[in-house]
């Protein structure tokens, strides 16, 4: 098999790659500078001479924004470049698309695939934007899912995310004894394993065949974002002063989705659809990460 990765320089598009290299699939790499220079909005056109050359049996789309001004363009117009260009050169070949839990928005019980959609946030909407276009090019007739990833945290994790975030802070005050100054901590989220990620992903890219479109990939457990600061300090072995602030400008939170204060993965599908579980505990991936972030 020949898998073309989209987003392989990314955090997850990396745990991707090392896992389907494991897996002993030919990867291919494409990101704005990666093996075959691809951005998803320079449009179909572009997207699909690179996808005709390639020739991949498979494409995996790890690319997208959190934040900033390039999130329609990325999250939406991207999306919809790849489908149409598989459409277009592929429509045989299975596309894999990376979505968000931010996607469902506030809930009050585990939500499942079925739950209605109700984004906080415009990195919600503009991801639940390239999950409708996806479904819509699975409807005419492309091999197509969107994985939901909800929080993933181990190694690599960039601090764009809280884990990440955190580790170059604590990083920071064990190098210049300084304090740790952090965001608000009242939420509670499921943080998954990137490298349980990576495993669906290959687990939906090697399934013979895809019962539904949309499939959650999380732990199935919620977390108090604050318990997980505690470990994270306690693994890091920082005895320093820690402050919780909430006006702390652009201080470590779960910025994207701050108006959701508790989220938990149903996982029945993923398990049922792909045979796939989550098998790494949150000290594993939490202790791996500070490793890789020294």
């Amino acid at each position: 098999m020949r898998l073309l990765i989209i987003g392989a320089s990314g955090y997850l598009g990396a745990h991707v790659r090392s896992r389907a290299r494991a897996a002993g699939i030919e990867v291919v790499a494409a990101s704005r500078s990666g093996q075959h220079r691809l951005d998803l909005a320079d449009g179909p056109r572009r997207v699909a001479t690179v996808i005709e050359a390639v020739a991949p049996d498979a494409v995996v789309n790890c690319a997208g924004a959190t934040s900033g001004p390039d999130l329609v363009a990325a999250n939406l117009h991207g999306t919809h470049a790849l489908a149409e260009a598989m459409l277009r050169t592929r429509p045989g070949r299975r596309l894999v698309h990376l979505g968000s839990a931010a996607e469902y928005g506030a809930a009050e019980v585990p939500v499942s695939e079925g739950t209605a959609a109700r984004p906080a946030s415009l990195y919600g909407v503009t991801k639940l934007a390239g999950t409708r276009l996806v479904e819509l090019a699975a409807a005419a007739g492309l091999d197509a899912a969107v994985l939901r990833v909800f929080n993933p945290v181990g190694p690599g994790a960039p601090p764009t995310s809280l884990p990440g975030r955190l580790a170059a802070e604590l990083n920071a005050a064990l190098r210049q004894g300084t304090e740790v100054r952090l965001g608000p901590l009242d939420t509670v989220r499921d943080f998954v394993d990137a490298r349980d990620v990576a495993d669906a992903v290959i687990a939906a890219v090697c399934a013979p065949a895809l019962r539904h479109t949309v499939v959650n990939i999380g732990a199935g457990r919620g977390v108090p974002v604050r318990s997980l600061v505690k470990q994270l300090i306690a693994i890091s072995g920082y005895q320093g002063p820690v402050v919780e602030n909430t006006v702390i400008e652009d201080a470590p939170g779960p910025a994207r989705s701050a108006d959701v204060p508790w989220q938990q993965a149903d996982i029945t599908r993923a398990g049922q659809d792909l045979g796939w579980t989550p098998h790494r505990e949150l000290t594993t991936s939490l202790t791996d990460l500070w490793e890789a972030s020294r």
